[in-house]
């Protein structure tokens, strides 16, 4: 499985970061890459308890069924699913700034973010609830490699 704690993982998703330009083609969506990294740099700021976000609406499904859904069960996460407005760049996410910068930025998060030991408590994600450290480490990978597709990275 997955995860960003196994140190593969971890390179490849780094890798794929370094990889990003700020004029790389999207596949889908609307955001562009520059936006991309940074609305993931805001989304593990958000894991780390940095930053607030507001909860999405119950689902029809139970946030612990949703949660174990999209965390373990073996497919791509689609596309199109909305976004809370504090980690969107067009509403109210960190406004993209100096591409390279901001994609420093986030290589440094990554790093933080799987750092042990942790300078931070692990926040609450809006729409699964409270998750455990196992969690946070597979849906860091499972967020990123969906992004890192959505700009073919």
């Amino acid at each position: 499985m997955r995860t960003l704690t196994n140190a593969a993982c971890l390179k490849e998703i780094l890798d794929r970061l370094s990889r990003v330009r700020a004029d790389s083609p999207r596949r889908w969506g609307k955001m562009n890459a520059h936006q991309m990294i940074c609305h993931l740099n805001d989304s593990f700021r958000v894991a780390m308890g940095q930053k607030t976000v507001s909860m999405a609406s119950p689902a029809i499904i139970s946030r612990r069924l949703m949660k174990r859904i999209a965390l373990y069960f073996p497919m791509q996460w689609p596309h199109g699913v909305p976004t809370r407005p504090e980690i969107d760049q067009e509403i109210s996410g960190t406004a993209p700034a100096e591409f390279q910068a901001d994609l420093q930025k986030v290589i440094a998060t990554t790093e933080e973010f799987v750092r042990v030991p942790r300078t931070f408590t692990f926040g609450t994600h809006p729409m699964f609830d409270t998750m455990t450290e196992a969690d946070w480490m597979r849906w860091g990978y499972l967020h990123c490699d969906h992004h890192l597709r959505q700009f073919s990275c």
